[in-house]
């Protein structure tokens, strides 16, 4: 089947203005979520809370972000309007921050703490379907990738912003902060014209002559390999890589606890600069070349890190180490949406499809740190980095044996 150059009519080319607020949107939204990380354990403990209550907060956050990742998706593609959903997300997790701020109580913060991560589940798949609606499925490539810079650009500058804040004013501060970043965000969404994001495409569907039941089945795109197969990647991708950098954390703290704050945050900041310069031309490359390729440099970088965390002992060269970081971040962060609005495009669930895989992102990335923390105490450092280096070998020969390569030729329809 033809893919028709636009569904219902409208402008394949979306103006210079949709375009910009929607990099700007990404670029505030990335400033209002920094405050939820890492601050929220500082500011709690300045508040007289214990370990175990920062524990459960933060585990409450898990679990709703875990299982609402396909309700969440499932919701951007019920909705008429992409525009509505993400603003409402983004007025929730403002009056989460707010929360935070004004009653550091249990309940309150247990209740902001719930509707933060509920609203964080329907935010990357709305980023995605605005993307995919305002741009079509053959150039969401380079969309995408534009998005991933501003994101990576929006974290460096938040992290900067909130720390100097936390250190001049308070942890507290670093609330507020968020709570006004979340205006800008919402402005920048209003300068998205409603009408060139086309519905149909937002969810991945086709107009069609007449219904096509297996098509459309929701069943029916849960069982196509290529999904099936991306799923268990991005699974092994998380298994490697998200107890990589804090096991590292961990070691530099325990070596030099004077320094290690200031190394960490280089070791942070190192990979963003990456993505941000990367990502356009992952975006591009993916076109040209395809999606394996990419995915195979991705876990052949990831691979190499936990080796080279495993056998490096000087700061410098962790720091080094760290660009290979942003090698994997870029490819995955383009690759993920693109692979699914790859798969999806035709079904009508998009995003349904991107929950099933952030589902599959947070499974891999809860017993990554589980199962590298056991192997940490009991076997040593060397052998966690290198059981995490080994599932990143792992998911390399899952993208090289049973991946398919998923792209869109031009003019055509990805069915199965």
């Amino acid at each position: 089947m033809k893919l028709p150059p636009a569904a219902g009519g409208r402008d394949p080319h979306p103006s210079t203005q949709s375009q910009r607020g929607l990099d700007w949107f990404i670029f505030f939204l990335a400033d209002v979520q920094t405050g939820f990380g890492p601050f929220v354990a500082v500011y709690l403990t300045t508040q007289k809370w214990t370990q175990s209550e920062i524990g459960l907060i933060l585990s409450i956050g898990g679990i709703i972000g875990l299982i609402g990742q396909m309700p969440g998706g499932a919701i951007v593609d019920a909705a008429r309007s992409e525009r509505l959903v993400a603003g409402l997300a983004v007025a929730t997790i403002g009056g989460s921050a707010l929360a935070y701020a004004a009653w550091p109580i249990f309940p309150v913060v247990a209740l902001a703490a719930i509707l933060h991560a509920a609203a964080s589940c329907v935010l990357g798949p709305v980023i995605a379907a605005i993307s995919l609606g305002l741009v079509g499925p053959h150039a969401i490539g380079e969309r995408l990738g534009r998005n991933a810079r501003f994101a990576s650009l929006g974290n460096g500058v938040a992290a900067g912003v909130m720390g100097a804040v936390g250190y001049l004013l308070s942890s507290r501060a670093v609330f507020v902060v968020s709570f006004a970043f979340a205006f800008a965000t919402l402005l920048s969404l209003a300068r998205i014209r409603d009408r060139e994001i086309d519905p149909e495409q937002a969810h991945g569907a086709l107009a069609r002559a007449k219904p096509d039941p297996d098509a459309t089945s929701v069943l029916h795109l849960l069982h196509r390999r290529p999904l099936v197969v991306f799923a268990c990647t991005v699974f092994l991708l998380q298994l490697a890589n998200a107890a990589m950098l804090p096991l590292m954390a961990g070691i530099v703290t325990e070596r030099s606890s004077a320094g290690a704050p200031a190394l960490i945050a280089i070791c942070i900041i190192v990979p963003q600069a990456i993505v941000a310069l990367m990502s356009p031309s992952v975006g591009r490359k993916a076109q040209a070349w395809g999606r394996r390729p990419l995915l195979m440099v991705a876990f052949a970088a990831l691979a190499v890190r936990g080796a080279l965390f495993a056998t490096v002992h000087d700061p410098s060269l962790l720091v080094a180490v760290q660009v290979l970081d942003g090698v994997t971040a870029a490819v995955f962060g383009v690759m993920t949406p693109l692979i699914v609005a790859d798969v999806a495009f035709g079904s009508g669930h998009f995003n349904l499809a991107q929950g099933v895989i952030g589902t599959a992102a947070g499974i891999g990335a809860s017993l990554s740190t589980l199962i590298t923390g056991y192997a940490s105490d009991h076997f040593g450092h060397g052998i966690a980095f290198m059981e995490l280096a080994a599932a990143a070998l792992l998911g390399l020969l899952v993208v090289w044996l049973l991946m398919p390569e998923t792209r869109l030729a031009k003019g055509s329809e990805r069915g199965s």
